[in-house]
């Protein structure tokens, strides 16, 4: 159910950290695990009211952007899905094909865009809030390397779309494991919970260091392609209004 790590580095993220995690892992978690029994709020409701965070919490960053943002549409559009499958008490494997499915068409999206003007790399780590662009090109024409640059990019391209492939196949394999019982089922939406709350340690930690590989790699190249200073190629956040 978590969002893709790289998805989390889209500049158009907003609520932060800390506001993610809560809404998106610790109160599913809580309601799922804790409060799915027929005692308190019964295996429907305690699926509707756990995804109901993380849908308002999309929702939400959507209205504060103020505009339409992939990744938060796909992060909704996950969740409603899990909960239908749930609700409609389908067999978990859909579960674990629908985990699978998203980052892995967010993978294919990353190398599909390359070169393109909404490409997902430049959308995620090549942008004008991480890198002085306009530097950046002024000193790669100047030096002759447009071309290198370009090499380089597609090299960065399908390094950021393995973690999202690594993402897809770690959703699959961890929703195989966790989830046995039946849908519908107070064991169910606990076995979901579980692996909501594995899905950081187990899924994005490892994402994400692949994520940190492809920007330490394209930071390295801008380096040698423009042969200017990492101060001179960073936008200083100090300076945003």
């Amino acid at each position: 159910m978590p969002t893709p790590p790289a998805a989390e580095a889209a500049p158009a993220q907003k609520g932060g950290f800390l506001s993610n995690l809560l809404f998106n892992i610790v109160i599913p978690v809580v309601i799922l695990t804790k409060f799915s029994q027929e005692s308190a709020l019964g295996p429907v409701w305690s699926i509707v009211v756990a995804l109901a965070f993380p849908v308002a919490f999309g929702l939400w960053e959507m209205r504060v952007t103020g505009k339409v943002n992939g990744f938060s549409i796909l992060g909704v559009v996950s969740v409603l899905l899990t909960g239908g499958i749930s609700l409609l008490q389908l067999d978990p494997k859909y579960i674990a094909i629908k985990e699978a499915a998203i980052p892995g068409l967010i993978g294919l999206a990353v190398i599909v865009s390359q070169g393109s003007h909404r490409s997902v790399v430049k959308m995620l780590i090549f942008n004008d809030k991480i890198i002085q662009i306009g530097r950046v090109h002024d000193a790669l024409a100047k030096l002759g390397n447009k071309a290198k640059f370009d090499q380089k990019m597609s090299i960065v391209t399908y390094i950021v779309a393995s973690s999202f492939f690594l993402s897809s196949a770690l959703n699959y394999m961890l929703a195989k494991l966790v989830l046995k019982s039946p849908a519908g089922t107070s064991q169910f939406n606990e076995e979901l919970g579980r692996m909501t709350a594995l899905s950081y340690p187990v899924i994005v930690i490892p994402s994400m260091i692949v994520l940190v590989g492809a920007v330490w790699y394209l930071l390295a190249q801008l380096k040698a392609l423009t042969k200017l200073p990492l101060d001179d190629l960073m936008v200083d956040s100090s300076k945003k209004s």
